[in-house]
């Protein structure tokens, strides 16, 4: 259900590490319980995010959320297809629906990420 080659965060961020790069989404649990995404917001590459920190907003037909970075880095590519099509996030979260890629500054963040089992349970205990 989770691929397992991700890591995630208790926010229901995803991350996709690739040497000193994270590509960076949301979780298919995540998009499920917000139901169809209207609307994203997202930094612009150049930017810094803070692991724990916002980065930008998810906007559904139910409720706006905030997306919160799981690494800090520069922020270095931008999905701006989201801003024509945002419920790809929706019908390909994992996949054509990801946000944003960050340089990572700081890769010992990511040992502080769950695997997909751990993020299993969490959600599980959520739900």
């Amino acid at each position: 259900m989770y691929p397992s080659d991700l890591k995630y965060a208790r926010e229901h961020e995803w991350v996709r590490v690739d040497g000193d790069t994270a590509t960076i989404g949301i979780s298919d649990f995540a998009q499920d319980q917000l139901g169809e995404v209207v609307y994203v917001d997202l930094p612009s590459e150049g930017d810094e995010v803070t692991a724990g920190d916002t980065f930008g907003e998810i906007e559904s037909v139910k409720s706006v959320s905030e997306l919160y970075a799981p690494v800090s880095g520069e922020v270095v590519k931008v999905n701006e297809a989201l801003e024509d099509t945002p419920e790809t996030v929706n019908e390909d979260p994992y996949g054509d629906g990801w946000m944003i890629v960050v340089r990572i500054s700081d890769p010992s963040q990511v040992d502080d990420l769950m695997d997909a089992g751990a993020y299993e349970a969490f959600v599980s205990e959520e739900a």
